[in-house]
């Protein structure tokens, strides 16, 4: 690894911008050495929090220094492809927040880009990198929960909602991401049915409910709403041995593994013999806290140094366009199963 600090630049400092400018303005082995954003307001704001960092609103400027290592994109999701593509064809390692983009054409052309150019590409899948769910991973391969049948998530709450997104391209990308490298495979097909009640004109979903269905017959099932009563962070597992809840809103207990899982016996003609139920101890594991952002960041760092590809690279990002494309085109034509090569 180089001794010499990563040097960045962020584009796009309002919104999650914001958190990315701090991080990496404080993260070691990296200078943060310009932020860019069309906004005078969002710009102002960052000439006071850093006030030796360059702050503009031309990205040539920042694209032509050659001094700039790496930029970070973090402007709207419609801009994600065309500012990364300007990047890496100036010779930048990028890193894209969430979704890579929204066209699976444009999510191959960056990654083929950045294989060509030999630069890291990594997408912000921030979950990948929450240590609660970095042990989810763990047990999961390690075999702790048995085969996995399925899992279902729910990512719930009033607002924020979004004018230029529904809630399918909003919030099921963290949800997508963690599915996808839970199971290690990309889903077969994708289902999935909405509803529009706060913007109908721009007909806007609200609720989306998903099915993801795997070839070997494991099922991922995501509800996602802005337009909901409870405020919700949670996934669970269910394995043939054990089964598994994450809830992201509790401040402590994020992991709880039940010992508990029903199997069926042959030889039996009624329902009630035929399926052994069990049930035992709640085992709650102890988690070695970090803020998921500065490991993600760190990630991005490491990667770029060590010249290996980060856990949420390229073809991670552009298999989670390829599952949110599908699922946009089930709900165009009213929940029809779409196979993810209709996606492309």
């Amino acid at each position: 690894m180089s001794n010499s600090p990563l040097t960045i630049a962020v584009v796009g400092a309002g919104g999650w911008g914001r958190n990315l400018v701090r991080v990496f303005s404080q993260l070691d082995g990296c200078r943060l050495a310009a932020v860019c954003d069309l906004d005078e307001q969002v710009l102002a704001e960052q000439r006071r929090q850093h006030p030796h960092v360059r702050c503009t609103a031309e990205l040539a400027s920042v694209l032509d220094d050659k001094s700039i290592a790496a930029v970070v994109v973090a402007v709207d999701a419609p801009r994600h492809h065309a500012v990364a593509r300007a990047a890496l064809e100036s010779g930048k390692h990028v890193f894209v927040e969430k979704p890579l983009t929204l066209e699976v054409a444009h999510a191959r052309e960056l990654t083929e880009l950045a294989a060509r150019a030999r630069r890291t590409l990594m997408v912000g899948h921030l979950l990948l990198y929450h240590p609660a769910m970095v042990a989810v991973k763990q047990l999961c391969d390690a075999g702790e929960l048995g085969d996995i049948h399925y899992l279902y998530s729910q990512r719930l709450n009033l607002g924020i909602i979004r004018s230029n997104e529904n809630a399918w391209w909003s919030l099921a990308p963290h949800d997508i991401s963690v599915a996808l490298w839970l199971y290690g495979a990309e889903p077969m097909s994708v289902q999935a049915t909405g509803a529009t009640y706060l913007q109908r004109v721009k007909a806007i979903e609200d609720v989306v409910f998903a099915t993801l269905r795997f070839a070997d017959g494991r099922l991922a099932q995501l509800h996602v709403s802005w337009l909901d009563p409870h405020k919700m962070r949670k996934l669970t597992i269910v394995g043939a041995r054990k089964m598994l809840v994450f809830d992201d809103t509790l401040a402590d207990e994020k992991l709880r593994i039940y010992d508990k899982g029903a199997a069926h016996r042959t030889g039996y003609t009624s329902y009630e013999d035929g399926v052994a139920v069990r049930a035992g101890s709640i085992t709650i594991p102890n988690l070695i806290m970090r803020e998921p952002l500065q490991v993600e960041c760190a990630e991005f760092r490491d990667c770029v140094l060590e010249g290996r590809a980060p856990r949420s690279d390229g073809a991670s990002g552009l298999a989670v366009v390829r599952v949110l494309q599908a699922g946009e085109r089930s709900l165009r034509a009213g929940g029809a199963v779409m196979p993810l090569e209709e996606a492309t």
